[in-house]
């Protein structure tokens, strides 16, 4: 059944034309186009996203989305939230308050190997169980022995070695899918509500493009995933 026929859907990439880690990183080329390419095709290709938006002040990402995805909106985004320390949380205040839509589906350029399958998946999950969960937060399963700063054990009794993979699990935040109303958004100034629904993302696909390693290891991935047809290889 599909729950998202009564509902509209803007699906949100906001990206800036700077990269302190990873110079130029959104527009610079991985597997074969520039990096942003890929996460816009991916909310183009899922069925219930009714409308894809970027939030920059790239000159970069303007051009090149205008000329190559039509159908894309560009907002351009004020000076006085260029700055990298600004909050994303104010950042999608801003872009929430231009747009008119029943849910915000934000992900990043930095998301590569999402699938349209796994973020339709998402969204269909979090349909179905709206309004018990007012939110939705893409994560990653974790079960590993942690420790704090001070060397105490934080999910695990030491004196009992159970397996990691018998551990109960946690999850980590993976900013790869976040979906909420704009009204949870105006009422505590987050993207994340009272009730998110924490939705599990294969790990492969949960890669976050943050450092110069993470560039490299998230290609190799993707061209893992997707080889080329050999006629089309270098």
């Amino acid at each position: 059944m599909n729950y998202c026929t009564k509902y509209t859907i803007a699906g949100i990439v906001p990206m800036r034309h700077y990269s302190e880690r990873v110079p130029g990183k959104n527009y610079r080329e991985f597997a074969g186009k520039p990096l942003f390419h890929h996460i816009i095709e991916t909310l183009l290709d899922c069925p219930s996203v009714t409308q894809v938006y970027i939030d920059t002040d790239s000159p970069v990402i303007i051009e090149q989305t205008r000329n190559l995805y039509p159908t894309v909106v560009v907002l351009e985004r004020p000076e006085h939230l260029r700055d990298g320390s600004v909050l994303m949380n104010n950042v999608l205040m801003n872009t929430c308050e231009q747009i008119r839509a029943d849910f915000f589906l934000q992900t990043h350029s930095t998301n590569p190997l999402l699938s349209a399958e796994t973020v339709e998946r998402g969204i269909q999950q979090f349909l179905k169980n709206f309004p018990a969960y007012d939110s939705l937060i893409g994560v990653t399963r974790l079960q590993a022995r942690l420790w704090d700063a001070v060397a105490r054990a934080i999910n695990h009794n030491p004196a009992i070695l159970m397996r990691t993979q018998d551990l109960p699990p946690l999850y980590t935040e993976n900013s790869c899918m976040y979906l909420f109303k704009k009204e949870t958004m105006i009422r505590k100034q987050n993207r994340i509500g009272e009730r998110p629904l924490l939705y599990e993302i294969p790990e492969i696909e949960a890669q976050d493009i943050a450092g110069e390693l993470n560039f490299k290891v998230a290609e190799f991935l993707f061209n893992e995933l997707h080889p080329q047809p050999w006629y089309q290889r270098a």
